[in-house]
């Protein structure tokens, strides 16, 4: 082989391995030095171990500053199986303080994570029982519970929180991002085993607490309307019972009870008798029905209390006068239906305002029909009953109408008078609300400011009005009207003694016709002239005597005779003229 050859191939080689150790030399100088600081961070992190500390969440106060949902320290309990010594004595210590199945504790302790969580929201007496202890492995951190001072006040407002701390139903999911703050954590060095290394300072990120909600709730209030529906419920043997109050003038709700309510403290507990022999999704179907706020999450026929729409599109569009007369046999036929008044023999010859004092049906038909479906449905429109209120509460449900083009005479006279529709009853309170505050459609609400820690305003909550929605001075006729319906007509038992009240009763058959089954209410406000509270409770299927005008007025009467002096309105009438308009009972039973 030639010698110029062979000094080729060698020269070859030599520059071959000179460049692999440039390359080599070039890519450790890059990590050595441009990455040295990503690797480090890399091999630390490979001896920390990281536990969260879970962030305090902000707390819920009503109108006054009383606390409706706050913080209460507990313990979450974990084991690291690398630092175990005593399988057997972790686990009959954790099952004996804790009260857990063995076979379920066993499996996590034995289990080779780097962590396994026994149980949250341990008592803090219960976790110091084992932190004495002292026993390796086991893990101790500090950690919050949400507590409801109340427990069954309001619960379908206020709603509840997981596990992890975030809202599951009511305002504490409305504003979860409000009220949730941001977790810390703590880190620890570990050997190569995974071990704790003992002496070594621990780093901590301090966690951040959530803002504080201060809503519309009144606490005295939602207990006056609490306990008064809880009577009824119970007098009447009720399916449950629903009261909302609620300023008319600018939307805030006062109060918003639904009983049977349920403990918020535990709110996976469903009554003896309705947990019994539950599959899963029965169980599911119990809670989410023992959750539901009926005042948003449902629609219902509102019947008579509807009334006061009609008779205020009939006003507005200047199809009647207060003193039109009109003729009552008992019954009206329309097209091939006979529909009947409460009154089977009839209320003879009325005027308007006494038909409305009466709740006549009859006379609704009739007024229905001058108005007409067009402009019917226009002040529909504008009284807000085809959308949602806006309320800030999860879930609400909206109305279900005739189309328009589908509404025949028949549909027309019975939606008159509150039946073949359905809307929420915090639709009906809202439309009511701007017929008696001089036509300002209102959005109602809960949320009204939220606070940091240090007690500074951070948010304003705003809410949209609708001007004018209909005139002041149908609004004023209207206001007339329904004082009338409770000093003289068929909302008599809603008085209260010294004030002027103004309302509509209502009795509406639920579907499907013919159960017996029924739901009584009354729609309240006061002072009459210039309401500032207005109130709607609904008893579902009452038994016995079912008139709403009968049991669910006087219901109201006791709330507001409660809560109209708490609120600072002073009595209207002196006390000769209280005697002489209390002797003054209307006897005549029906809406």
């Amino acid at each position: 082989m030639p010698k110029t050859y062979t000094k080729r191939k060698i020269l070859f080689l030599l520059t071959v391995l000179l460049l692999s150790f440039a390359l080599l030399l070039a890519r450790l100088s890059y990590l050595m030095i441009a990455k040295s600081q990503y690797y480090q961070e890399k091999a630390e992190n490979l001896h920390k171990r990281q536990r969260s500390i879970k962030a305090k969440r902000g707390v819920i106060y009503d109108r006054n500053g009383v606390e409706l949902a706050g913080n209460k320290p507990v313990c979450s309990i974990s084991v690291i199986h690398s630092q175990i010594e005593d399988e057997d004595a972790v686990v009959k210590a954790i099952c004996t303080v804790l009260e857990l199945d063995e076979a379920e504790v066993r499996k996590k302790v034995e289990a080779k994570t780097i962590r396994e969580k026994i149980k949250s929201n341990v008592e803090k007496d219960k976790a110091d029982i084992l932190r004495d202890m002292k026993l390796a492995g086991v893990m101790i951190d500090e950690d919050y519970k949400r507590y409801y001072p109340y427990d069954e006040l309001a619960s379908k407002v206020i709603g509840f929180t997981g596990s992890d701390n975030q809202g599951i139903v009511g305002l504490e999911v409305s504003y979860d991002e409000v009220l949730s703050g941001s977790d810390g954590s703590i880190l620890t060095l570990t050997d190569a085993n995974g071990i704790e290394i003992k002496n070594e300072a621990e780093s901590r990120i301090e966690p951040t607490e959530g803002n504080d909600l201060h809503v519309s709730i009144d606490v005295n209030m939602q207990k006056y309307a609490q306990q008064a529906a809880a009577k009824v419920l119970k007098a009447k043997d009720a399916k449950r019972v629903s009261v909302v109050l609620m300023n008319p003038q600018n939307g805030e709700i006062y109060a918003m009870v639904n009983v049977p309510e349920y403990n918020l403290n535990e709110p996976y507990k469903l009554a003896e008798q309705t947990s019994k022999n539950l599959n899963e999704k029965e169980l599911s179907d119990a809670l989410n029905n023992m959750w539901r706020n009926f005042c948003i999450n449902d629609t219902y026929e509102p019947g008579s209390t509807f009334k006061t729409i009609t008779a205020t599109a009939a006003i507005e569009e200047k199809v009647v006068n207060v003193n039109d007369t009109f003729s009552c046999p008992g019954f009206r036929v329309v097209e091939d239906r006979r529909i009947k008044c409460h009154k089977k023999a009839g209320h003879g010859i009325e005027t308007f305002k006494q038909g409305i004092m009466n709740s006549c049906n009859p006379v609704f038909i009739d007024v229905g029909a001058r108005v007409g479906v067009d402009k019917m449905y226009k002040n529909y429109e504008k009284l807000g009953l085809f959308e949602k209120t806006g309320v800030d509460l999860p879930g609400e449900a909206g109305s279900i109408m005739h189309k328009k083009e589908n509404v025949g005479a028949v549909e027309l006279a019975t939606m008159s008078f509150g039946q073949s529709f359905q809307i929420t009853p915090l639709q009906l309170l809202r439309a009511v609300s701007a017929v008696i505050n001089g036509g300002k459609l209102v959005t109602p609400h809960f949320a009204m400011y939220a606070t940091n820690k240090s007690g500074a305003v951070i948010e304003e909550y705003n809410y949209t009005e609708k001007e004018k929605a209909i005139k002041k001075s149908t609004s004023d006729t209207m206001k007339e009207l329904l004082e009338a319906v409770v000093s003289e007509g068929s909302g008599a038992k809603g008085r209260v003694a010294g004030y002027r009240v103004g309302g509509k009763t209502a009795t509406s058959e639920k579907l499907p016709r013919g159960t017996g089954k029924y739901i009584s209410s009354f729609l309240g406000f006061a002072p009459a002239d210039n309401p500032q509270i207005i109130g709607l409770i609904m008893i579902d299927e009452p038994t016995g005597v079912y008139y709403g005008g009968t049991i669910a007025a006087p219901v109201m009467s006791e709330i507001f005779e409660n809560i109209l002096p708490y609120m600072g309105i002073k009595a209207d009438y002196s006390e000769e003229e209280i005697k002489e308009a209390m002797s003054t009972v209307y006897v005549e039973e029906g809406d």
